[in-house]
């Protein structure tokens, strides 16, 4: 079975114009949807889970690539998704694939975050060296390579791991102007907050004074409503 062409023909079957439309107004970057809406679009990717158990990792992020390869919006959420599922299997040397993978085709922050969240994240996770490396995309001109550098650390951080990383690359993004990549850091800081309270409270109230706004209200969502009232004082 060519699984690829069989995906696409579901996708082509499931597509609902008005979803389409719909999508495309979503964004403020420019999309190219089928038109099919994200519940469903994670169950047709599961649905084809026992398809791509027999391969191996290689043929796996082959598949991966084609589907990134089309531009098109829920093939490259199932590409983010297949990515994961060989997760037993990775190197440290994938880290080089999936810088790639962001370089050429993450254009939204929906393929970011869910490429980053998981497959970066657990990457990181299994190999913490390549945390410096993480670190070395917070000064890149790719937006959406700022990004990541955050929300690959979204579920770590939620965790409690990595606190020190966690601060370096908030305070290199720190005055970033692209709204994403403040919001990105600002999220990866709140779920921080949850195991490391006192220590990202600190850090937020040593640079509320130049932190974005909008990254200061994301970074302090989950404190206490008067460390919030203090954060946010003039």
């Amino acid at each position: 079975m060519d699984i690829v062409a069989t995906l696409r023909q579901e996708l082509q079957s499931m597509s609902d114009p008005v979803w389409q439309e719909k999508t495309r107004r979503f964004f403020k970057e420019s999309v190219d949807p089928y038109g099919v809406p994200t519940g469903d679009v994670r169950k047709l990717g599961k649905y084809f889970y026992p398809s791509l158990a027999p391969l191996e990792k290689e043929a796996v992020f082959a598949l991966c690539e084609q589907l990134f390869q089309s531009g098109k919006q829920e093939e490259c959420l199932i590409a983010c998704d297949w990515s994961l599922r060989v997760k037993k299997h990775y190197r440290p040397d994938d880290f080089a694939r999936f810088s790639r993978w962001i370089d050429h085709y993450v254009t939204n922050w929906a393929i970011c975050d869910t490429l980053c969240n998981h497959t970066v994240g657990t990457l990181v996770t299994n190999y913490p060296e390549l945390l410096t490396e993480l670190e070395k995309w917070t000064t890149d001109s790719n937006r959406w390579k700022r990004r990541a550098a955050a929300v690959s650390l979204i579920i770590p951080a939620k965790k409690g791991l990595f606190p020190d990383t966690v601060l370096r690359i908030a305070t290199t993004l720190l005055e970033d102007t692209d709204d994403l990549v403040q919001k990105g850091y600002g999220w990866m800081l709140k779920e921080a907050s949850i195991p490391h309270r006192e220590t990202i409270f600190d850090f937020v109230m040593d640079h509320k004074d130049v932190m974005p706004r909008t990254a200061l209200r994301y970074a302090i969502e989950k404190m206490p409503e008067g460390d919030r009232r203090e954060a946010m004082a003039k």
